[in-house]
């Protein structure tokens, strides 16, 4: 595939099946069926696309205290560098379909976990899919690849493999608030690798880790934002 791992997002609109409540992390939750032979798809950056990423720098990004991208820009693709802090976009996002294409390097081949290539998409900074390598690396379902982190896994497991691209095409449409209360919540379509693993799904609130998601009151366009989880995503 092109080594180029394109990122850009264009301005979008985004009633979900009711489903049994599980606990957040539940290792009994079943875990979904796995795709043989999905791969990551390509789709070039659209008129009026805002490029994130255009495979020569980060000039896009920065850190959360403001100061230059410090992850690692190499042959078209960037990756993240272990304490170095989360990535976020400088322009902030609202309403967006955004593409992205992602790998976990061979060398990650013995982790396991939630520590074989763990990083996040967070939209608003605060509403993630989770990036993992588990096409065979077994975790609770609510935190494997795809995963709306604490809340839903995918609907299938559609991961290339590790050293492999993936792709995600994410349909995010911001909640609303009027006067401090919630008007309507954040709803989210996700495609990996072209496979539909949310479809128009209500997000039960800004993602937290071991605990129930529940919404804040925030404003309508915050920076996106990339997690440094300790490993070497690219």
């Amino acid at each position: 595939m092109n080594w180029l791992a394109p990122l850009f997002v264009l301005s979008t609109l985004a009633a979900a099946p009711q489903e049994k409540e599980w606990a957040v992390h539940d290792m009994e939750r079943p875990l979904p069926p796995r795709i043989e032979g999905a791969k990551a798809q390509e789709i070039p950056a659209p008129e009026g696309a805002t490029i994130l990423f255009d495979g020569k720098d980060l000039a896009q990004w920065q850190h959360g205290d403001g100061s230059d991208a410090r992850w690692l820009v190499k042959d078209g693709y960037f990756q993240a560098q272990p304490g170095a802090g989360d990535l976020q976009t400088r322009v902030p996002l609202g309403d967006v379909h955004l593409h992205l294409e992602w790998r976990v390097p061979e060398s990650e081949a013995d982790k396991t976990g939630q520590n074989c290539g763990n990083s996040g998409v967070f939209l608003m900074g605060k509403y993630e899919v989770q990036v993992l390598e588990t096409s065979t690396n077994r975790t609770y379902a609510d935190g494997m690849a795809g995963a709306l982190y604490g809340q839903y896994p995918p609907l299938v497991n559609a991961g290339a493999g590790i050293g492999q691209w993936n792709s995600y095409d994410i349909y995010f449409q911001a909640p609303r608030f009027e006067k401090g209360e919630l008007t309507n919540p954040a709803w989210i379509t996700v495609f990996y690798n072209g496979h539909v693993i949310h479809e128009h799904r209500a997000m039960l609130g800004i993602t937290v880790h071991k605990a129930r998601a529940k919404y804040s009151p925030h404003g309508d366009q915050l920076p996106l934002k990339l997690q440094d989880h300790g490993e070497p995503t690219q």
